[in-house]
C-alpha cells in the first residue's frame, strides 16, 4: 500500500498558500510514471475512499484520514489517459477509451482487498459489441447508467437498466438523435429523474432529452454554450450548468425552468485574461466546484445563478497558468466530511499523477445589484460601468440599465457609477457575506444644472422628514418632492425653490406630514429654469400602524415565506401582492383576524425580483416587501 510521502514539506512554497483561497491542502498522493483522469468519491461503514481513474486501471485509496491517504487496491484495467468512474449502490462503473466496455467492481467488501470485478461490453442488440467510452453517469432516481462517447452509434447516449442486477446492466437503448456530422456524440452528460442533459462536444451545445421512453427518448431542445464545445453539464433545481473545454473558457448557468425560453443567466471564468481552461463542475449546496486544468479548483458561489462569485480557490498546478490541458482533470466535492478530492493529470513538467484532498471553507459572495436610470428622462441607462474601486470588481449595466456583481471581501467600499456623458457619482456602500447590497442609481448627463450629492428620507413619528444636499447650482427652479404610497403612482406633495446660481452646496429639508402605516416610497424632481426636469434616486421609509403589525418571515425567500399578522382589534384583512411596477400577481387573500396568526405564500412561481404585499383593514394601509430569489 502507498501512503503519502510528503504533506506540508518544504516542497510546497509559501507563495503556493497565498494563492489558495478559503480551501487548504490536507494531503497529496503522487503516481510514479502513471498520470491520472478523473476522480470519483464513495463511502461506506464511516469509511470515505477516493475512486482514482489512473493510467493503468481504477486506484481505490482511502480517505478517511484525510492527512493520510492510503492506497488500498489499483485494480488493472486498459492503458488509457482518459478514465471515468461514477457509484450506484455499492458499486463502481468504469469506463475508458482504451477499451474493456464498462469495468464493473463490487465494493462491498472495502477497505479489504478482496474486490470482485468484471468487464461488461454489452448484452441484447449490442452483445459484446461495447468496446470503449469517454464518459458515463448514474439516473439514481430510475436507476440507469448512461454512457457517453463509445465505439457504437457515433458516440450517441446508450441506456442501461441497473435496477434488476446492477453488477450485470441490461441495455436497453440509445437516444438515436439526428443532428448534422458530428453532432450527435455526447461528450458527457448528467441525467436526473428520466431528464438528460447532454454535452455534445463537437457540436457546441447540450441537448435536453425526456428519457421516460427508453426506446424512443424524446429530443426537447438544444442551446448552444459560451464556447462552442460543451464538455460537461450539471443540474441544480432550475439551472443547468456547463463548461466548455477551450482556452478561454467560462463556467455558465443557464434558466432552464421553461425548455422553450432558456435564459443564459451568468457566466464566469477562474482568472478573466488568463485564457484558462474550464473542465468538469458539479454543484453542491448552491457552490459550484470545478476544475480549472492550469488553474487548480475554484468554488462559485451559485445561490443567485444569475450573479455567479468565484468565493475560493486552490491551485494545484501552481508553477503555470494560461491556456492548455495539463493540470487538474477531475474533482469530487460529495465525501460526507466535506473534504474534496482532486486530480492533477501529471505534476508539472514530469509523468507522475498527484491526488489531493482539499479542505473547503464554503463563504457566500457578496452580491451589489441594481438598476441605473437617466435623471434627464428617467428611463433605464445601458453600458454605465459600475466599479468597486480599489478592487477587480466591475460590471456594466445592460440593456434594461441593470446590473449585477459580486466578490468574495465583504467590507465598506466605493462605488464608483460612471459613463461617458454623464456625471460620475462615487458612492459608499457596505458589503456583507450572503446579502445583497441594493444599488440603484440615476446618473445625470454632463451640464445639468444641478449636482445633488445627497437624499434621505427619515420616518418621524407619522410624518417624513426629506433632506438633500447640492454640490452647485445653476439656473435652478427648484425641486419638486413626489411621493408614492405603494401603489405605482407618484404624486406632488411640494415645490422648494432652487437657492440661486452657486458652486457652493447648499441644503434643503422638506416635511410631508400624517402619512399613514406602511411604506411610502419619495424622490426628488428637480426642474431647471427652461423647464427641463430630472429625477433623484429613490428614497423609502416605514411608517409604524398603531394597530397592526405585518412582517413577512423570512423576507428573503426561494419558494416559501410566511405574512405574519398581529392585531390588537378584531379586524377584516385584504392582502395583494404586486410586483415591482405594480402589477397584481394574481397573490390575494381576505380574512378575518382577532390576534396573531401566519398564512402561508407560495412564491416559487414568480420570477426572481422585488414584491410588494399591500395590506388593508378598515382603518389602515400597509405595504411589505419581500425579495423572490
Amino acid at each position: 500500500m502507498r501512503h503519502l510521502t510528503s504533506l506540508l514539506l518544504c516542497a510546497f512554497a509559501p507563495s503556493l498558500f497565498a494563492q489558495n483561497i478559503n480551501v487548504s491542502l490536507s494531503s497529496s498522493l503522487v503516481y510514479p510514471t502513471q498520470s491520472l483522469a478523473n476522480v470519483w468519491g464513495y463511502a461506506s461503514g464511516g469509511n470515505e475512499y477516493a475512486l482514482v481513474g489512473a493510467k493503468n486501471g481504477l486506484s481505490i485509496v482511502n480517505v478517511t484520514d484525510p492527512f493520510n491517504p492510503d492506497e488500498i487496491i489499483q485494480i488493472s484495467g486498459p492503458s488509457s489517459s482518459w478514465r471515468e468512474i461514477k457509484t450506484y449502490q455499492h458499486y463502481a462503473y468504469v469506463v475508458s477509451e482504451g477499451g474493456g466496455g464498462v469495468q464493473i467492481v463490487n465494493l462491498s467488501n472495502l477497505p479489504g482487498t478482496n474486490l470482485t470485478y468484471h468487464s461488461y461490453t454489452g448484452n441484447g442488440a449490442i452483445n459484446n459489441q461495447l468496446a470503449k467510452a469517454h464518459a458515463l453517469h448514474v439516473d439514481e432516481i430510475k436507476g440507469y447508467l448512461y454512457v457517453y462517447g463509445s465505439n457504437l452509434f457515433g458516440g450517441r447516449a446508450l441506456i442501461f437498466n441497473l435496477n434488476g442486477d446492477p453488477y450485470n446492466p441490461n441495455y436497453v437503448g440509445y437516444f438515436n438523435s439526428n443532428f448534422s456530422g458530428n453532432h450527435n456524440y455526447i461528450h458527457d452528460g448528467f441525467v436526473s429523474n428520466d431528464i438528460m442533459y447532454s454535452a455534445h462536444v463537437y457540436g457546441g451545445f447540450f441537448s435536453i432529452v425526456n428519457m421516460a421512453n427508453k426506446s424512443n427518448p424524446t429530443l426537447v431542445t438544444t442551446q448552444p454554450t459560451p464556447g462552442l464545445f460543451t464538455h460537461n453539464t450539471w443540474r441544480s433545481g432550475n439551472t443547468l450548468f456547463t463548461t466548455d473545454e477551450v482556452n478561454n473558457s467560462f463556467l455558465a448557468a443557464y434558466d432552464i425552468s421553461d425548455p422553450d425560453d432558456i435564459a443564459l443567466l451568468d457566466k464566469i471564468q477562474s482568472n478573466p485574461g488568463s485564457n484558462s481552461v474550464v473542465h468538469n463542475t458539479h454543484i453542491i449546496n448552491d457552490y459550484a466546484v470545478t476544475s480549472w486544468y492550469k488553474d487548480g479548483i475554484t468554488i462559485v458561489d451559485v445561490s443567485r445563478p444569475a450573479n455567479l462569485v468565484q468565493v475560493g480557490n486552490y491551485d494545484t498546478y501552481p508553477n503555470a497558468a494560461g491556456g492548455g490541458f495539463e493540470g487538474c482533470w477531475g474533482v469530487y466535492p460529495y465525501l460526507p466530511s466535506g473534504n474534496i478530492l482532486a486530480t492533477n493529470i501529471p505534476v508539472l513538467n514530469g509523468n507522475n499523477g498527484e491526488l489531493f484532498v482539499l479542505s473547503p471553507d464554503y463563504v457566500r459572495g457578496c452580491y451589489v445589484e441594481g438598476t441605473i436610470t437617466n435623471g434627464a428622462n428617467g428611463l433605464p441607462l445601458s453600458g454605465v460601468l459600475v466599479q468597486l474601486l480599489g478592487t477587480n470588481t466591475s460590471e456594466t449595466s445592460n440593456a434594461f440599465g441593470d446590473y449585477k456583481m459580486g466578490q468574495l471581501q465583504s467590507g465598506n467600499f466605493t462605488a464608483q457609477v460612471s459613463k461617458n456623458g454623464f456625471v460620475t457619482q462615487n458612492i459608499s456602500i457596505t458589503l456583507s457575506n450572503g446579502a445583497v447590497t441594493d444599488l440603484n442609481v440615476v446618473l445625470l448627463p454632463v451640464g445639468f444644472p444641478v449636482e445633488m450629492t445627497h437624499f434621505t428620507a427619515e420616518a418621524q413619528g407619522h410624518d417624513a422628514l426629506l433632506r438633500w444636499e447640492t454640490a452647485s447650482e445653476s439656473d435652478n427652479a427648484g425641486f419638486e418632492v413626489q411621493h408614492n404610497a405603494g401603489s405605482n403612482a407618484w404624486e406632488a406633495e411640494g415645490f422648494v425653490p432652487g437657492k440661486g446660481d452657486s458652486d457652493k452646496p447648499a441644503r434643503y429639508e422638506f416635511r410631508v406630514p400624517g402619512l399613514s402605516p406602511g411604506t411610502h416610497f419619495f424622490r426628488l424632481k428637480q426642474i431647471d429654469d427652461s423647464g427641463k426636469s430630472s429625477f433623484s434616486d429613490v428614497r423609502s421609509l416605514e411608517i409604524r400602524g398603531k394597530s397592526i403589525f405585518v412582517s413577512f418571515r423570512p423576507n428573503i425567500l426561494t419558494n416559501a415565506s410566511e405574512l405574519f399578522f398581529r392585531v390588537e382589534n378584531a379586524a377584516s384583512v385584504q392582502v395583494e401582492i404586486f410586483n415591482a411596477a405594480g402589477i397584481p400577481t394574481g397573490l390575494s387573500w381576505e380574512f378575518d383576524l382577532e390576534g396573531e396568526t401566519a398564512i402561508p405564500v407560495e412564491a416559487g412561481h414568480l420570477p426572481a425580483g422585488v414584491y410588494f404585499a399591500v395590506i388593508r383593514t378598515d382603518s389602515e394601509r400597509l405595504v411589505e416587501q419581500f425579495v423572490k430569489m
